[in-house]
C-alpha cells in the first residue's frame, strides 16, 4: 500500500492515466454528471495530487489540493474520491487526513476550503469544516462551501 504527494510534473503518465480514469468512473459515470473534470488546475505548478496504490497497483484513493487564490481565495481540497471497491474500509478517512495534512505542511498559514457535495457536509464536520455558504447547485448536485481552521 503506497501513499504519495505529488506536483503534476512528479506524476508518471500512468499515474496521471490512473487518476483521471478513478475521476470520471466515480464523477462522471457513478454519479451521472458529464462535466469538464480536466479544468486546467491540475496543471498548475502549485497543486498537490494525493494518491493511494494498493499492492496491485490500483489506485484506490485520490485528492487534490489547489493553492490559494488559484480557485478560491483559501488553499482548496476538491476532487475527493475513493473507489468504488474500496468503500467502507476507512480509505476514506486516510484520505482525507492526508490532505489536510499534506495542506497544512505545504500553507501552513492558510485556511482550507472544500466544496462538498451537501450530503457529506456532516463527514467533513467530523474533520473540523464548518458550513460556510448557503447550498448551491455545482453540475446539478447540491454543495456546501465549508472551511478548516485550525484550533
Amino acid at each position: 500500500m503506497t501513499w504519495m504527494c505529488c506536483q503534476f510534473s512528479e506524476l508518471s503518465s500512468l499515474q496521471l492515466y490512473d487518476v483521471l480514469q478513478l475521476r470520471a468512473a466515480i464523477f462522471v459515470v457513478e454519479q451521472d454528471c458529464p462535466y469538464q473534470d480536466i479544468d486546467g488546475l491540475d496543471i498548475h505548478p502549485e497543486t498537490r495530487h494525493v494518491l493511494h496504490y494498493n499492492g496491485n497497483g490500483e489506485l484506490l484513493a485520490y485528492l487534490r489540493i489547489l493553492a490559494a487564490g488559484v480557485s478560491y481565495p483559501d488553499v482548496a481540497i476538491g476532487r475527493v474520491v475513493t473507489a468504488a471497491s474500496a468503500r467502507g474500509q476507512g480509505l476514506g478517512h486516510q484520505l482525507l487526513e492526508r490532505g489536510i495534512s499534506a495542506a497544512k505542511s505545504a500553507w501552513p498559514e492558510q485556511d482550507l476550503y472544500l466544496s462538498a457535495q451537501a450530503h457529506l457536509q456532516h463527514y467533513y464536520q467530523g474533520y473540523g469544516f464548518v458550513t460556510v455558504t448557503a447550498e448551491y447547485l455545482e453540475d446539478g448536485i447540491p454543495h456546501v462551501g465549508m472551511r478548516y481552521r485550525e484550533s
